[in-house]
C-alpha cells in the first residue's frame, strides 16, 4: 500500500490530544511497518525522526491551508499513486477531489454536544464540514467506544465504517524516584509542599473551577499542608482562575506552574500525591492515563469515555458533585493504604494501552480499507 498522512497537526496541535495522537501514531506505524510506503505531509520543523526508508516527508506551508488541501495534496497524491490518505485531525482538511481513499480520525463531537466550549470559528467550520467528512470517508477511526456511539447518534448511517483504536500514554510516563522528582520541582519550580495535581487545559468542559471549589472546602482539614498545582499557560479561558482563587481565599494554596514541557510532566505526576481530573466531556482523556502510568492515584469523572479508559483503577465521581469530590480527595490523602491500592491498580490498568497496539489496530484499518478499494 501507498499511504499518505496529514501530519501537520503534530506541530499545529502540539501539547493537545490531537497533536499527541498524530505524533505517536505515525511513529508507531513507522516502527512496526517496514513494508508499506508512507508519504507524510508536514508543516514546521522537527521532522527528521520521521524520515525513514519507507517514509518521505513533503513540506506544506503553515499558511495557505486551502491551497494545499484543495490543490496540492490531491495533485501530489495522484502523481504518487497514493492508495489511502489519512487525516488525523477530525477529518478537517478533507477534500472531495482527493482520488485516494480517505480515512479520518474523529476524536469526539464536542462541537455538537458542548458548542459553548469551542471557539466560534472552529464551531462553524466543524458543523459545516462534519456531514461531508462522515459521508466521504471510506473508514472512520475513533478513540473510544463512547465516541463511536456519539458519532452514530448523529450519523447512524456510518456504523459499518467506524473502527475504535484506543490511545496510550508515551513511554516517558512511568514510575520515577519520588524523592528525586520532588527535589527537581523544589529547585526548578519552587514547589516544596506535598500537592494535588491537575493537568489538562482550561476549556470550560474541563471543569477546573469545580476542583478549585472542592479544594477550598477541605484544604484546612487535610493531614498536612497540601498545595494544588495546576500546569498550563494561564491565558484565554484559564485567565480567570487566579481571580477565582482569590475569591475562594485559596490563592496562596494554589500554584500555577505555567507551561510545562512534556519532558517534565512525568516529574510532576510522580511527585504528586494525587491527580484529579473533573472533566465534563472527553473523547478519550490522556492525562489521567498518563497519571496511571506513573503510579499516581487518580480521581476522575464518571462520565463520557473516562470510565471506559480507567475502569476500576481510579475513583470515579460525578464531576458536578463538588462535595463528593472534596470528600474523596480527603479520603485518599488521609489513607496511605487507599492511595497505595489506587497506585497499584493504576499501574496494572495502564499496561492495557500502548502506542504499538494503537498503530497495529490502525494498520488493520488501512488493510481493511485497501482491500475494499
Amino acid at each position: 500500500m501507498k499511504i499518505s498522512i496529514d501530519g501537520r497537526g503534530i506541530n499545529w496541535y502540539h501539547g493537545t490530544g490531537i497533536g499527541t495522537y498524530t505524533d505517536n501514531l505515525i511513529q508507531g506505524l513507522l516502527s512496526i511497518d517496514k513494508t508499506n510506503e508512507y508519504l507524510l505531509y508536514w508543516a514546521g520543523e522537527n521532522y527528521d525522526n520521521f524520515r525513514k526508508p519507507n517514509c518521505s516527508v513533503v513540506m506544506a506551508s503553515n499558511r495557505h491551508h486551502k491551497f494545499f488541501e484543495d490543490v496540492y495534496f490531491p495533485q501530489n497524491n495522484k502523481s504518487n499513486n497514493i492508495d489511502l490518505h489519512h487525516i488525523p485531525q477530525n477529518g478537517i482538511g478533507l477534500n472531495s477531489l482527493m482520488s485516494s481513499k480517505k480515512i479520518v480520525t474523529i476524536h469526539d463531537l464536542i462541537p455538537y454536544i458542548m458548542p459553548e466550549t469551542v471557539g466560534r470559528g472552529y464551531l462553524i467550520k466543524f458543523l459545516q464540514e462534519m456531514p461531508k467528512i462522515i459521508k466521504e470517508a471510506a473508514s472512520i477511526i475513533t478513540v473510544s467506544n463512547w465516541s463511536k456511539n456519539e458519532i452514530l447518534r448523529f450519523f447512524p448511517n456510518a456504523e459499518n465504517k467506524i473502527f475504535v483504536t484506543h490511545l496510550a500514554a508515551k513511554t516517558i510516563f512511568k514510575p520515577l524516584n519520588k524523592v528525586f522528582c520532588k527535589d527537581v520541582l523544589k529547585s526548578k519550580f519552587n514547589i516544596e509542599n506535598d500537592f494535588i495535581l491537575y493537568i489538562g487545559g482550561f476549556s470550560p468542559r474541563k471543569n477546573v473551577t469545580a476542583l478549585l471549589r472542592a479544594f477550598s472546602k477541605i484544604h484546612n482539614s487535610l493531614p498536612s499542608e497540601y498545595k494544588l498545582v495546576i500546569t498550563g499557560s494561564i491565558k484565554g479561558e484559564g485567565s480567570t482562575l487566579p481571580e477565582i482563587c482569590e475569591k475562594l481565599k485559596i490563592r496562596n494554596k494554589v500554584i500555577f506552574a505555567g507551561f510545562v514541557d512534556e519532558s517534565k510532566l512525568p516529574i510532576f505526576y510522580n511527585a504528586a500525591s494525587l491527580f484529579v481530573y473533573p472533566s465534563l466531556y472527553e473523547g478519550f482523556g490522556l492525562p489521567p492515563l498518563e497519571a496511571l502510568n506513573c503510579g499516581t492515584p487518580v480521581i476522575a469523572s464518571n462520565v463520557t469515555s473516562i470510565p471506559e479508559v480507567l475502569g476500576d483503577a481510579a475513583i470515579l465521581i460525578n464531576p458536578l458533585d463538588e462535595e463528593t469530590l472534596a470528600t474523596e480527595i480527603t479520603a485518599v490523602l488521609s489513607n496511605p493504604e487507599k492511595a497505595l491500592a489506587l497506585s497499584t491498580a493504576g499501574l496494572d490498568k495502564a499496561k492495557e494501552y500502548t502506542w504499538t497496539q494503537t498503530a497495529e489496530n490502525t494498520l488493520s484499518v488501512y488493510k481493511s480499507t485497501y482491500e475494499h478499494l
